[in-house]
């Protein structure tokens, strides 16, 4: 095996999904790309890093909601522009072409052309880390929506795509929840 410099080691785990948080200050919605995720259990509990940099921040942490909008492949050139400006001079959702649906139990909307969509509520925030817990309250999925391969960062400006889905639910089937 060749050596990897370390500050680059976290580009062989940061692949999950991309993702998409909105949130709303009490006046206007905004949203910014998250790469950095993490399903905690089989509960509906997520975690996603952000921090004082990004402008939802705020948003987040004052109010305690958020909606996680998972975008798939086509509209990657929008989830890019989307992390690379900021919403504190932006409205986002006219810029990039997003139709923001209204949730049911969260005041951030939905995100029409997302695949999938999470209605969360902030139950902890760890500082030292910027982690923000999220539980989800409700959520959604397009199966008309014909693209479905969500995208994947590697951290050094390139991603991968969902390919092939390979089916070994009945070898895992003492290990999954109910129902899943």
């Amino acid at each position: 095996m060749d050596s990897l410099e370390l500050r680059k080691a976290f580009t062989l785990i940061e692949s999950g999904p991309v993702v998409l948080v909105t949130t709303h200050d009490g006046t206007s919605d905004n949203v910014m790309t998250i790469s950095w995720t993490m399903v905690l259990d089989f509960t509906p509990v997520f975690a996603i890093t952000t921090g004082k940099w990004n402008y939802s921040f705020a948003a987040l942490r004052k109010n305690r909601e958020c909606v996680i909008a998972i975008p798939t492949v086509d509209l990657l050139d929008k989830v890019i522009g989307i992390g690379t400006c900021s919403g504190a001079n932006t409205d986002k959702f006219s810029k990039f072409r997003l139709s923001p649906v209204p949730a049911k139990l969260v005041r951030p909307p939905l995100i029409k052309e997302c695949l999938a969509n999470i209605e969360c509520k902030v139950i902890d925030i760890v500082k030292k880390h910027d982690i923000v817990v999220l539980e989800a309250v409700a959520a959604y999925f397009d199966s008309a929506r014909k693209e479905k391969r969500t995208v994947h960062a590697v951290g050094d400006g390139t991603f991968i795509v969902d390919g092939r889905k390979i089916d070994r639910k009945k070898m895992m089937a003492a290990k999954l929840p109910p129902g899943v």
